[in-house]
């Protein structure tokens, strides 16, 4: 069961030989497609092991490897698009725990997902490792329960 034209309707950097790579924070990059099993409750995982962003005092590069989980709804993540905006953290300044944050909300502007989290793994500078967990579900249904026990047994999975 192959997508048609309509169902890929924004879906504009998937094969695009001719890829810009953003040089600042660029939320607009992210882009969507129609999940075909709606009614469905699975998993999709995205890790990124080369995530880059910078510490907004110093200006020294922060690295991480950073986990997305979701549980989707009508929309899904573009992969592309999503390596794209990831890239461009690259020169953005904020903390390891607002890098995380950020990406979660906009991931929750574009998708509107049953569920979410975004987990940072951040290399240790100064001697210490700084490890952000965020993650959200939808008000009103299992997902919000979900997402507090989640975040409550975090670091005992």
């Amino acid at each position: 069961m192959s997508r048609n034209a309509e169902e890929l309707n924004g879906v504009t950097l998937l094969g695009n030989q001719k890829t810009q790579y953003p040089t600042d924070y660029a939320p607009e990059m992210l882009e969507s497609f129609d999940n075909k099993h709606p009614t469905n409750d699975y998993f999709v995982k995205f890790v990124c092991p080369e995530f880059t962003s910078l510490c907004p005092i110093t200006g020294q590069p922060d690295f991480a490897t950073i986990t997305i989980r979701y549980i989707p709804d009508v929309k899904m993540v573009e992969s592309k698009s999503l390596k794209l905006y990831l890239f461009s953290f690259r020169n953005h300044g904020d903390f390891h725990e607002d890098c995380v944050n950020i990406i979660m909300k906009d991931l929750i502007k574009l998708m509107n997902p049953k569920y979410i989290e975004v987990y940072g793994d951040f290399t240790p500078r100064g001697g210490i490792s700084i490890m952000p967990f965020a993650n959200y579900g939808r008000e009103n249904t299992p997902f919000e329960q979900m997402a507090r026990e989640r975040l409550f047994k975090h670091e005992m999975q």
